[in-house]
């Protein structure tokens, strides 16, 4: 496999080769390049903004439009992305293209109009959705973890993909206080139908534990299982390993199940994980249903389900759990239960 190197690395990013053989820049929410700062006035005005624009060629016909688009954005790595996850998901490494960002998207394969739709509000949405995630998870653990010091610490990350949410809690807490997760074991378990976005994620941990890394001098495992969430049997055996070990357990869902799964899905998932008092909470990720959500289903037909918040909080309390906390993005409300 020939490999594309990034030739204008950026001081204090991390790389790590994706399956494909590019080198791609890890995400680091603590980083300039990555992290984002949009107050609730600016994410009000880029809302309005999106939805007086509407959607790109909006007065050509339906048929020929989605032709039209599809030629314009032929050389598109990101475009691309978005067209195969028609009917169905986007994969895990076309999702994790969105959340770098237009500055950070290497030149050997991507092009301008690349950055120009990583610049658009829906893949900001995106970018703050990862960022929002890793905060809220931050947020519950640091208090536990105060109280052990040495219990260990299992992630379980539903359609996880890379994971970078969880790797970025574990930037979040090692900069707050890094005897948090210095002297316990830490697993991260990535519960995933495909095998490409777990394996970058692997890369990207062992770069991130590097010299001179966020994560350097830290214990930490990484596991990817095979999972499809209409099935829970694997979801039910980790966290019985997780009990056993005597863990504390943290289960996430970015862009993922409360987004893509059916109401049955989600009741059952939350179900399996209910029982065990070590899970501390579940985040996730609940796509709205607003005008914004409407407009960008018109030029994407992946399989999201726009439930909101109200809809989605009546069936968290059908499988035992309360929403604790929410954090209103664009397209998407990123949600702690517990």
């Amino acid at each position: 496999m020939q490999i594309i190197f990034e030739k204008s690395k950026k001081p204090g990013v991390h790389y790590a080769i994706s399956p494909d053989g590019i080198e791609l820049p890890v995400v680091d929410v603590t980083h300039p390049a990555f992290a984002l700062t949009v107050s609730h006035s600016e994410q009000q005005t880029l809302t309005q903004e999106f939805v007086r624009r509407g959607v790109p060629l909006a007065g050509v016909p339906k048929a020929l439009r989605r032709g039209l688009l599809q030629f314009l954005l032929r050389k598109s790595i990101l475009a691309k992305g978005i067209r195969q996850s028609e009917g169905g998901f986007m994969t895990g490494m076309h999702t994790y293209l969105l959340k770098l960002g237009p500055e950070m998207l290497g030149s050997a394969y991507s092009t301008p109009v690349d950055r120009k739709i990583a610049a658009a509000l829906p893949v900001l949405g995106v970018r703050l959705r990862m960022q929002d995630m890793a905060y809220l998870m931050a947020d519950i653990l640091q208090p536990a973890l105060v109280t052990d010091a040495t219990r260990p610490l299992r992630f379980i990350n539903i359609a996880g993909g890379p994971a970078i949410d969880t790797l970025n809690t574990l930037i979040l807490l090692s900069k707050r206080d890094g005897a948090l997760i210095s002297s316990r074991e830490v697993n991260i378990e990535v519960l995933d139908l495909e095998d490409g976005g777990p394996a970058f994620g692997q890369a990207a941990l062992e770069s991130l534990c590097a010299p001179n890394a966020p994560l350097r001098g830290l214990n930490i495992g990484f596991r990817h299982v095979h999972y499809d969430w209409s099935n829970t049997t694997p979801l039910k055996e980790r966290l019985e390993a997780a009990h056993g070990q005597g863990a504390f357990i943290l289960c996430s869902s970015e862009g993922g199940l409360f987004e893509y799964g059916s109401d049955t899905d989600i009741e059952m998932n939350l179900k399996v994980l209910r029982p065990y008092s070590e899970v501390l909470g579940v985040v996730g990720s609940v796509t709205r249903a607003d005008e914004p959500v409407e407009l960008l289903r018109q030029s994407s037909t992946a399989a999201i389900k726009p439930r909101g918040l109200e809809v989605f909080t009546r069936l968290a309390v059908t499988a035992g759990w309360k929403v604790a906390r929410v954090v209103e993005r664009p397209f998407s409300d990123q949600v702690l239960l517990v």
